[in-house]
């Protein structure tokens, strides 16, 4: 029988605003035993993970994208992540964290963070070892930090206020020992009574084949995925600084936008495929797996039940849950007389893609014609375009900026659903530049120029969401 706690999930922006997380999410209206049976896993503070890494949007590089580059800049740009680390140490002076152990803790890991790779730098300089090997483990190492200040922030917070709070550090510092991930979060949780002591876990986790290098920006969430399905806990809950909308209300409008309040996995998996970050569709997978359902709240509305995605929902009657996209795309066209009736061409021009670790969101193809939409910020699109080239001599490769503009839901297989949604983007003088739509009619997908993408996303909202 599944156990009754929670396993809960802080995003980063909504821990920069901790004090009021701790109102509205941890305390609330609860007080004894009602404090308990949940477990908070958190995100590092809103920006530290970018400075630490590189910027998730844009891809400038942070410290590590300039180490691994070889450009000294990662010195000032280690010590611009300490200085922000600490500014968000005193913004939280007034609700009960202590300034001189806090400030402590973040420069013991970011002192020793510095001598590392001032370490690894001089054995580089003797040429005899190969990058590849520590760029790695130098980015699982820069990964941590930010979590495991977070956490132990929080921990501190919450015992001033009189909870039983208990730091869970999955960041295995200075610790040897490689355990698999199921080893890792088995051995943290044994004998922890969830009725009595409220974990406080970091976001990242330490183990055997490396959290970054097998889902890279996404970990926090994947250990807050493991951690839900190895405690079997009766619920996976996100905490977000907004709600799981039927679109953007930063484009279409906080006043028009509606709450979903229900969906099911396969259309978190779409919204994942558009970088919606409802949740990882790796994470997802294994809760889903296991019965185990998520709610996606908005922190800052604590009374909203928000919305439960679960794995059997279906919309009772036709409609559109949600309009999103991306406007960050980049068609790779591959045009060439030599494809048509041959077989396994899409088979050899994929080998460009996978080799440059290149995926794409959606595709188009006809007789002579295959266009992929890949992500703008990849770094190696160049490479992989010299690589089709290379491979296919014959064929003529463009490349042009685009949008995507999707329209989602568990239940849209009904005449005619097609024709309104061109008639609302003719109607707004928006050109489809291409299209796509699978049989299971989950998801459709018009790609736009990417000065059309707001107008889209606000003409298929309107017909859909704001018009039924």
């Amino acid at each position: 029988m599944r156990r009754q706690h929670t396993v809960e999930k802080i995003g980063g922006t909504s821990m920069s605003r901790f004090g009021e997380v701790l109102r509205n999410v941890i305390i609330g209206n609860r007080k004894g035993a009602e404090l308990y049976n949940r477990l908070f896993v958190v995100s590092a503070y809103g920006g530290i993970t970018n400075l630490l890494l590189e910027n998730k949007k844009s891809g400038a590089p942070g410290v590590y994208g300039k180490f691994a580059a070889g450009d000294d800049g990662w010195i000032a740009s280690l010590e611009e992540a300490r200085a922000k680390m600490l500014e968000f140490n005193r913004s939280f002076a007034t609700i009960g964290l202590d300034q001189r152990e806090a400030d402590n803790f973040v420069n013991e890991r970011m002192d020793g963070i510095r001598d590392c790779l001032h370490d690894l730098v001089r054995l580089r300089s003797y040429g005899h070892f190969n990058i590849k090997t520590y760029l790695t483990p130098t980015r699982e190492l820069l990964s941590a930090v930010g979590e495991a200040q977070s956490a132990f922030n929080s921990t501190l917070i919450l015992q001033r206020h009189g909870i039983n709070a208990q730091l869970i550090d999955l960041t295995g510092w200075k610790k040897d020992e490689l355990l698999s991930f199921d080893e890792v979060i088995k051995q943290a949780f044994a004998g922890i009574d969830f009725s009595k002591v409220m974990p406080i876990i970091t976001g990242y986790v330490k183990y055997d084949e490396g959290i970054m290098t097998r889902f890279d920006r996404g970990y926090s969430e994947i250990a807050f995925s493991k951690i839900a399905v190895l405690t079997e806990a009766r619920e996976g809950i996100i905490h977000k600084e907004y709600h799981l909308s039927t679109g953007d209300p930063a484009i279409i409008g906080a006043d028009k936008v509606k709450v979903i309040g229900h969906t099911n996995f396969d259309i978190a998996d779409q919204l994942s495929d558009l970088d919606m970050e409802a949740i990882h569709s790796k994470a997802s997978k294994e809760m889903e797996l296991c019965g185990i359902p998520i709610r996606v709240k908005n922190a800052f509305e604590p009374e909203h039940p928000g919305t439960i995605i679960s794995c059997d929902y279906v919309s009772p009657e036709p409609r559109v849950e949600m309009i999103c996209g991306r406007n960050d795309l980049e068609a790779i066209e591959v045009v060439d007389p030599e494809m048509v009736g041959r077989v396994g061409y899409d088979y050899f021009l994929m080998q460009s893609f996978f080799d440059t670790g290149i995926s794409y969101v959606t595709k188009t193809t006809n007789a002579n014609t295959i266009t992929h939409f890949v992500p703008k910020k990849n770094r190696r699109l160049d490479e992989c375009v010299d690589l089709i080239h290379q491979r296919m001599p014959n064929a003529t490769v463009r490349r042009s900026a685009v949008a995507i503009v999707s329209v989602i839901g568990s239940n849209m297989s009904i005449p005619g659903f097609l024709s309104k949604a061109a008639a609302a983007l003719y109607q707004a003088n928006i050109n489809v530049l291409a299209l796509s739509q699978a049989t299971r009619q989950v998801n459709m997908q018009f790609i736009v120029s990417r000065s059309n993408y707001e107008a889209a996303i606000r003409a298929l909202h309107k017909t859909f969401v704001e018009d039924i």
